[in-house]
């Protein structure tokens, strides 16, 4: 039997609970109410990341809560190996009909790094189907995130989240993300930068072999790694010109960016162009039960339908029945109430404000994004660009900060290379108002005060 006297050296003693740091053990969520988050103290906080970019209808969405209890009420969960349901055929159905063009069939999972890792798999075996089987390398951006189980990390272009799993990685080419604040050169129009990194794709495809590139994977809008990142004008539309060419499959990851995230259901919608396959989660479901998806292209599905008729590959938990009628009721509730016009809208009261409270301050260098999908980069100095040192922890240090203040923000480090640089990222519920915006701002601010007066920084 283990002892106090052998635990209380240990961090987290208290909890049998593997947490995602020993450091510390965190406040227990007891209650969700709209926008906010209630711990067992009673104390609130106002949640403008939606966790991580997930709870996009706020935690206590009357329709979706009964829905799910009239799912359950019929039947919780059905192997997908011997039955379908009715939610998860209509909700493949809502997806489908307002899915970018030539898409087809949706593969459902439990989350965003099931949906990559589904992808990659899916675009393996189309070529396989179609009689191209040297086709097996992936090309895909530094400083993305596409997940973080060992295929959706080997393509992720964050070699901090990389570095002590490199030897289990499958091999993977980087190209450069769209990163304008930093690598726009100053004779460059944002076409001409878009079109410089986009051709960088052609390049890598030459080098590896034409004929052995199975896919280039990206978000459309980078998230968790680099701080809502949007693509400059006429970039995406090379990429999908460039693809063609040479038969390699665009995967368009839009875990984090997607489902209403930009202000468009698909944030790809507004670069004009399609992938072939197209990952979802997050905001698929609110977070009201773990769910993922790949759309799949007409192209995909008739290789394989023609071909072996089966896909190989699958999950104990995909298709599950709860978790689809949770996803219909949400995609339904964000469709019926109209609240993409709320993201666009809140979205840039949430730009504005920031950029009127801190678009001056010494220590931020960049307020960018889309929708309700917005980053803040911070430096060090603005007119050099130069970013903290990184064991300041800045972005550590802000997130405990707002944290203390009642607010929950995503502030992440390495937003340049996986090393240095913070920045904070904001994708707070479509449901927000004017009044919760202006919250977010003021609080945001007051914590980085907090934390720029403890280090002694003005």
């Amino acid at each position: 039997m283990t002892t106090a006297s052998n635990t209380s050296s240990v961090p987290n003693a208290s909890t049998h609970v593997l947490h995602r740091t020993s450091l510390a053990t965190p406040p227990r969520a007891v209650r969700g109410e709209g926008i906010y988050i209630f711990d067992q103290n009673g104390k609130s906080y106002l949640d403008a990341c939606g966790g991580a970019a997930v709870s996009c209808l706020g935690h206590s969405d009357p329709d979706v809560r009964a829905a799910m209890h009239a799912q359950i009420d019929q039947i919780a969960y059905a192997h997908s190996g011997f039955f379908s349901s009715d939610a998860m055929e209509e909700l493949a159905d809502e997806l489908i009909a307002n899915a970018p063009a030539g898409m087809d069939k949706v593969y459902f999972v439990s989350g965003g790094s099931e949906a990559t890792e589904a992808a990659l798999k899916m675009a393996r075996q189309y070529f396989l189907e179609i009689g191209q089987p040297d086709r097996k390398y992936v090309i895909a951006r530094r400083q993305s995130y596409h997940g973080n189980t060992l295929g959706a990390l080997s393509v992720g272009g964050n070699m901090w989240r990389r570095k002590q799993f490199e030897p289990l990685l499958i091999t993977a080419s980087h190209i450069a993300p769209v990163y304008q604040y930093r690598d726009q050169r100053p004779d460059e129009t944002p076409e001409a930068y878009g079109l410089r990194v986009a051709n960088e794709l052609e390049t890598a495809i030459l080098e590896l072999g034409a004929d052995n590139v199975a896919a280039f994977v990206a978000e459309p809008v980078v998230g968790a790694t680099a701080g809502a990142l949007a693509p400059v004008p006429g970039y995406f539309k090379r990429i999908r010109e460039i693809c063609d060419q040479y038969g390699v499959l665009l995967i368009l990851d839009e875990v984090m960016c997607g489902m209403g995230r930009t202000g468009t259901l698909h944030a790809i919608e507004q670069e004009g162009i399609s992938g072939d396959l197209q990952t979802i989660a997050k905001g698929l479901g609110a977070g009201y039960q773990p769910i993922g998806a790949v759309l799949v292209s007409k192209k995909i599905n008739d290789a394989i339908a023609t071909g072996s008729g089966f896909f190989q590959h699958g999950h104990t938990y995909q298709g599950h029945a709860t978790a689809c009628a949770a996803a219909l009721a949400t995609q339904r509730a964000i469709k019926d109430r109209n609240l993409l016009a709320n993201v666009l809208k809140q979205g840039e009261n949430l730009v504005d404000g920031l950029q009127a409270r801190l678009g001056q301050h010494p220590f931020v260098g960049d307020i960018r994004g889309r929708g309700l999908f917005r980053g803040v980069e911070l430096v060090a100095d603005r007119e050099t660009k130069q970013p903290f040192d990184p064991s300041l922890k800045i972005n550590a240090k802000i997130k405990k900060a707002a944290f203390a203040r009642g607010l929950m923000a995503y502030p992440m480090g390495g937003t340049i290379d996986g090393v240095l640089g913070d920045h904070v990222l904001f994708g707070p519920a479509f449901i927000v108002t004017e009044d919760d915006v202006a919250k977010i701002v003021d609080l945001f601010a007051l914590a980085l005060d907090d934390v720029f007066a403890a280090e002694g920084l003005s």
